[in-house]
């Protein structure tokens, strides 16, 4: 067996279904309406970390209690959805659903985005926040909600001249130089294209564009969370993560993304897994400094895997993007 076909079968384990099935349908291209498919995703919620995270919902349909969806931070209800949303559970699963709608009721805001730690008729949304729900609901089968369609309209009206966004969309904060506000193109690489209108279009454009002359990585002095690979996100940022969202745009054969593929390439261990470099908050991070600052008000840490330890999480995402690389490179030498 290659070292390959030993990684694959490492992600086919049957013990966590969700990765089964992920690996089954992204990287080897097995029909998801296919019988061995539907039964891998068919025992997402019955064993694995999906059923470990239902398991600990409350009857209400929220995590940890019902007064904020967003706090604490990682374990409340938004952190808990975005983790579930990536383990390709769908608004099937009636937990799923009786979440998504708290969720959606509670975190939209007034002009169309979803809110933060504000929740109730909040006026603004908040990137991060609408980035994040808006990629999630697609996922889990809300594609069509009024709420998921105004989110995306949110992106493009929130845009910033220079093609990127930025976490607060108002006042100084409107400047969109940062390569940490990547969720509006994470969101746009799971909507279905026949639903872009032209100026979401043109949104993506320049986003990608944005990302692109900055080559996935340049700004400013070398900041060392982008360089760990992380699982799961939260609303942080990593060359991985640019990596995911620029290769599913369709953008694999732009020269630009070399070097952040050449430290995926460079991080692979010599038995073709990942490790998963660190857990957010990251240690580097502000959110980092914060934690240590005010032990009493942190964030709470969450993770499915241990860091420096090979993920599956991490694995399966760093070969999804070779694969595209390799497919779109293949098309244009053709």
């Amino acid at each position: 067996m290659s070292q390959k076909d030993t990684v694959v079968a490492w992600l086919l384990e049957e013990s966590q279904p969700a990765v089964r099935y992920l690996a089954l349908t992204e990287l080897l291209g097995v029909p998801e309406g296919g019988s061995e498919a539907r039964a891998a995703r068919a025992a997402i919620a019955a064993r694995g970390w999906a059923k470990e995270i239902l398991d600990r919902q409350k009857p209400g349909g929220f995590w940890e209690e019902g007064r904020s969806l967003y706090h604490p931070k990682y374990t409340a209800t938004n952190w808990m959805l975005l983790v579930l949303s990536d383990l390709g559970l769908t608004k099937a699963d009636p937990k799923v659903d009786k979440a998504c709608r708290l969720w959606i009721e509670r975190l939209a805001a007034k002009d169309g985005g979803f809110a933060g730690s504000s929740e109730g008729g909040a006026n603004r949304g908040h990137l991060c926040t609408t980035g994040n729900a808006a990629r999630a609901l697609v996922k889990f089968g809300y594609v069509d909600h009024p709420g998921v369609r105004s989110a995306f309209e949110w992106f493009v009206e929130n845009q910033s001249e220079l093609g990127g966004w930025s976490c607060f969309n108002y006042g100084d904060g409107a400047r969109g130089r940062n390569l940490d506000s990547w969720e509006p193109l994470s969101a746009f690489a799971v909507y279905p294209r026949q639903k872009w209108t032209r100026g979401m279009k043109g949104a993506v454009e320049k986003g990608a564009e944005f990302f692109l002359q900055r080559e996935l990585h340049r700004q400013g002095e070398r900041y060392e969370p982008w360089y760990r690979f992380h699982y799961p996100v939260h609303y942080y940022y990593d060359l991985l993560v640019g990596l995911d969202f620029i290769t599913a745009l369709g953008y694999t054969g732009d020269r630009r993304t070399d070097y952040a593929v050449s430290v995926l390439k460079e991080k692979r261990m010599l038995d073709g897994r990942w490790l998963l470099d660190s857990v957010n908050p990251d240690p580097d991070s502000p959110q980092g400094g914060w934690n240590r600052a005010h032990p009493k008000q942190a964030a709470v840490p969450f993770s499915l895997e241990v860091a420096g330890k090979p993920s599956k999480m991490i694995t399966l995402r760093a070969l999804t993007v070779l694969g595209r690389l390799a497919e779109g490179r293949a098309r244009g030498s053709a």
